[in-house]
């Protein structure tokens, strides 16, 4: 595997995405035809960065919800790994089981990353906007976890307030 470069852009559809949630249901992607998609990939359940992440997104889930947004956290983890980690610390948003990491390459979150020297592959926090038609609004690379689930929030009411003064 080799660090993306035929990645997503703003503008384009989305690329399809079929994955199994932490109960092992499928949730396509197609599904939330119509809403705002707030899809945010992460390396691992229970780590402290993921789990900040997971927790400011559940506390901020209504407020997405009022704005017409799904919030979808993506990782290599299993659907049994997902559900332990939703139980305990008492996630309200949806998580998705991606093993074979097609659909985190697919999205551009699976790069090349390096530690103590060593380069090895792995998620990179990614989050993904996309528009209630399907297409890609927005993407932050190389998120850090802490205060993005409220960036993402105000990114998304500024473009609904911009559509809305074009509409």
């Amino acid at each position: 595997m080799s660090d993306r470069r035929d990645k997503i852009t703003v503008g384009a559809k989305a690329p399809k995405l079929t994955l199994p949630d932490g109960m092992k249901n499928n949730v396509d992607l197609s599904n939330f035809s119509g809403k705002w998609v707030v899809l945010y990939f992460y390396p691992k359940d229970n780590t402290p960065g993921c789990t900040t992440e997971a927790l400011d997104f559940t506390a901020l889930k209504n407020d997405f919800d009022a704005l017409n947004a799904v919030i979808i956290g993506v990782s290599p983890d299993s659907s049994e790994s997902h559900c332990k980690f939703a139980e305990k610390h008492n996630l309200s948003i949806i998580l998705l089981s991606d093993g074979e990491k097609k659909t985190i390459e697919k999205f551009g979150a699976w790069k090349e990353k390096k530690q103590y020297g060593k380069k090895y592959f792995g998620v990179a926090r990614t989050t993904v906007l996309i528009d209630p038609s399907g297409k890609v609004a927005y993407i932050w690379e190389n998120v850090r976890a802490e205060g993005h689930a409220r960036e993402v929030m105000d990114h998304l009411k500024n473009l609904q307030l911009s559509q809305a003064s074009r509409g």
